[in-house]
């Protein structure tokens, strides 16, 4: 197994530094997943691993050798990207087996990894169809293979089921968490899927302009987000934000007042999550019903209380309509606080 060690990492394009002194150590044998928006650098920092991308400064090592300078081919490791990028014409056998012929191993050793990665994916069936005649997961899963046929124990995963409708990208969320378990090897995973990040993820790199916000567990970075940019960005729905701020003990966000964390007066935020919003009569704010969504086994309530909107998650069926009256309130146990600055307090 591959640890990944990167230190004071830069890298230019042109004129441009789009990231800058970055650090980071992955373990060797977890599932790593640098999340973001697009353009914030992730794929950049991914591509520069593999050695796709030059750096200009720093030092990436792979499995404790400087590999910073080292051609792809040298690196030891295998990546699979966002297209599938399998030659058409060939076989899923010979699209598995082409970078092992490109590296000379004998036609038994050949044959033996093509039919392991085969096996592990579920891929036997189809080993002698062309790309045109497999569904998108299935090349997927070609794709993915051809990569582990390398047996490295580094594999980098570029957006690799951006591709693919819900539910295929669900089934092989589910099977890349099963092929990790299995093989024990390192992967790092690109995304700006929250969701992937969360069901995937050893630990989560959050990252927002070339720069790295917060590092952690996926409960650590959802429950406890270092900042009011990461507490916005995980989560499906997104976070209630409720800029407001202290008086004398009390948080004032428009007509929402409760307990503050301290007596200092200034700006700060409160952010909950909706389904910490509670809801009954005997909760302390009223609202206004502005838009039910109904989720099936669940809805979204959205509600006005003067000029701030609030999202709360309701179990089962809501009762509720557009223009209904509501009394809700918050978890205390579970609010989030941030400074003037979105860096979270406590």
């Amino acid at each position: 197994m591959s640890q990944v060690l990167i230190q004071d990492l830069n890298i230019r394009f042109g004129g441009n530094e789009v990231i800058q002194k970055l650090k980071l150590e992955v373990k060797a044998g977890e599932f790593l997943v640098l999340l973001g928006p697009s353009g914030c650098g992730k794929s950049t920092l991914l591509h520069s691993i593999a050695g796709l991308n030059p750096i200009s400064g720093g030092r990436i090592l792979i499995g404790g050798q400087d590999m910073s300078t080292a051609p792809p081919s040298e690196r030891g490791l295998g990546m699979v990207f966002q297209s599938y990028a399998l030659y058409p014409h060939m076989s899923v056998r010979d699209n598995l087996g082409f970078p092992l012929r490109m590296a000379g191993l004998p036609k038994d050793e050949k044959d033996r990894r093509i039919a392991k990665a085969a096996a592990m994916l579920q891929l036997e069936p189809l080993l002698e169809r062309r790309p045109a005649q497999l569904s998108g997961g299935q090349r997927q899963r070609v794709a993915i293979g051809r990569a582990l046929v390398r047996e490295a124990d580094l594999l980098l995963l570029d957006e690799p089921l951006s591709n693919l409708d819900a539910k295929l990208r669900t089934e092989l969320r589910r099977e890349l968490k099963q092929l990790h378990a299995r093989l024990g090897n390192t992967m790092i995973y690109v995304t700006h899927d929250q969701v992937e990040a969360m069901t995937l993820a050893t630990r989560i790199v959050v990252m927002y302009q070339g720069e790295i916000l917060q590092i952690g567990s996926p409960a650590e970075v959802y429950e406890r987000p270092s900042s009011l940019r990461v507490a916005s960005f995980v989560g499906s729905p997104s976070i209630n934000h409720l800029p407001g701020e202290m008086r004398a003990g009390q948080f004032c966000a428009g007509p929402l007042q409760l307990a503050g964390p301290s007596a200092k007066a200034g700006a700060i935020s409160l952010a909950v999550r909706p389904e910490d919003v509670l809801i009954g009569a005997d909760q302390p704010f009223a609202g206004v019903v502005d838009l039910v969504e109904p989720l099936g086994n669940q809805h979204l309530l959205w509600m006005s209380a003067g000029d701030r909107t609030v999202c709360a998650v309701l179990p089962g069926q809501a009762g509720l309509a557009a223009g209904d009256t509501v009394r809700f309130g918050f978890d205390s146990q579970r609010l989030h606080w941030f400074d003037e600055a979105g860096q979270r307090l406590g």
